[in-house]
């Protein structure tokens, strides 16, 4: 999505009553268990954040920075589709994003079958959630170059400009002039939002100022605009990749889940009972999935990791945000009331939806930017993996044996949809399990 420029070459980037009884064995019909093991984005080496924010035409987008080596030569070039005035620009900790990737990750649960000679029963009470521009400038025109400097901006440790241009060659020897490296083939796809009337935004870090500001890290860039255009550019981030990317995309909105309008938009595989050895391998597994995944799909999808209302979780792989978090990615509908988010997730409702989004992309199986529509669908989804631990004890009533039947076609079961999510070796799966008490016969 963003353009990155420096002599390194870096990644680029920019989801009724239920009654259990006497079901020791059987998936659980709420989410509910206990989380163990999550999946964020750290898993993925070529991978990197944005958050979306959007009320009615109003866009914030977050760019989160995977940047390593001197930060001198850090800069990025991000087509916007209008002018950007200071007042639209911020930075954001770090650690807020975290939370967001932490809180929307795919995540595993186990639970502990009862024991079959005295079933527990519980219910879930119905609707109860489980907790769990400065003023624009003078316009700077050099005819040499056919590049306008429309604004320039101090935005914390960063030097931003705002670029207009005529010709995509001529902003590609202004950027060059100006000790931008611009990869081997950035010229063309500069060209195409030339065509569409896009500006650029163009950051690059202020050393001085950084040191005096204490700051140990680079913060993410936040830029907001009012456009009908909702989309996520990331064209220009597969110019000087050595191959495919992943991005994650986490989107803030009234109503209810995005989607992909021009691509197929699909939910990863989930609520997939798995073996106990996972537990260990929860990385490895969804890196797995996900890699077949996207096989399936030639490369060609947006697959959905998460997408609920921001107020409760069941299960939680973080508390849910505050809304002071919420205000500072983008969601300023919300307001800044930090407990009010936590009063909604004991109540079950918020202003905010968030949905987790996955891609992985290259310049071939994505030659067109993201656009999104945002929908009213607001039924939740996870990617959601589950472990069940056998009842060990001693059989002392005649459910027992029908309860060891049935857990011997679970384990069976695990094992052949372990084998067809990830593409690992069946008998492998099954010398595992076996290390783990699970025997899977014949």
């Amino acid at each position: 999505m963003i353009l990155r420029l420096s002599n390194n070459i870096v990644r680029t980037g920019v989801a009724a009553t239920a009654i259990l009884a006497h079901a020791a064995i059987a998936p659980a019909n709420a989410f509910c268990g206990f989380y163990v093991a999550q999946a964020d984005a750290k898993l993925f080496n070529q991978s990197s954040k944005v958050v979306l924010a959007r009320d009615g035409d109003q866009t914030s987008i977050t760019m989160a920075s995977d940047f390593e080596g001197d930060v001198k030569e850090f800069a990025v070039v991000v087509p916007v589709p209008t002018f950007i005035e200071r007042k639209q620009i911020g930075v954001v900790e770090p650690k807020t994003i975290d939370h967001l990737d932490k809180y929307t990750a795919p995540r595993l649960v186990e639970y502990h079958d009862e024991d079959p000679c005295h079933p527990i029963m519980y219910r879930m009470a119905a609707g109860v959630p489980m907790p769990a521009a400065v003023a624009r400038g003078e316009a700077s025109m050099s005819r040499q170059y056919g590049v306008t400097i429309e604004a320039s901006y101090d935005v914390a440790e960063y030097d931003v400009l705002i670029l207009s241009a005529q010709e995509s060659d001529g902003l590609t020897r202004w950027l060059t002039d100006n000790a931008y490296r611009i990869p081997q083939g950035a010229e063309a796809v500069l060209g195409s939002y030339i065509k569409q009337g896009m500006r650029f935004f163009v950051a690059k870090v202020n050393v001085e100022r950084m040191k005096a500001l204490g700051n140990g890290q680079l913060r993410p860039l936040q830029v907001r605009y009012q456009s009908a255009k909702f989309m996520v550019p990331l064209r220009l981030g597969t110019v000087n990749a050595k191959g495919p990317q992943d991005l994650i995309i986490y989107a803030l909105t009234r109503s209810g889940r995005i989607e992909a309008a021009n691509y197929r938009t699909v939910k990863i595989p989930s609520d997939i009972d798995v073996p106990l050895y996972v537990k260990n391998e929860f990385g490895p597994f969804y890196k797995a999935l996900f890699e077949r995944a996207v096989a399936r799909e030639n490369m060609q999808a947006v697959f959905v990791e998460y997408a609920w209302d921001m107020g409760w979780c069941d299960p939680c792989a973080a508390d849910p945000l505050s809304n002071k978090e919420l205000a500072e990615l983008g969601a300023r509908w919300i307001g800044s009331d930090d407990d009010t988010a936590f009063r909604a997730r004991r109540g079950g409702g918020s202003d905010a939806f968030v949905t987790r989004l996955h891609v992985r992309y290259d310049a071939k199986t994505f030659p067109e930017d993201i656009v999104f529509i945002e929908t009213k669908d607001r039924s939740n989804f996870q990617g959601r993996y589950v472990q069940h631990h056998p009842w060990r004890g001693e059989a002392t009533c005649e459910a027992t044996k029908s309860y060891q039947e049935r857990l011997a076609a679970r384990f069976a079961k695990e094992a052949a949809d372990l084998a067809a999510v990830t593409g690992w070796s069946h008998s492998e799966i099954v010398a595992r399990m076996a290390q783990s008490g699970e025997t899977v016969t014949k």
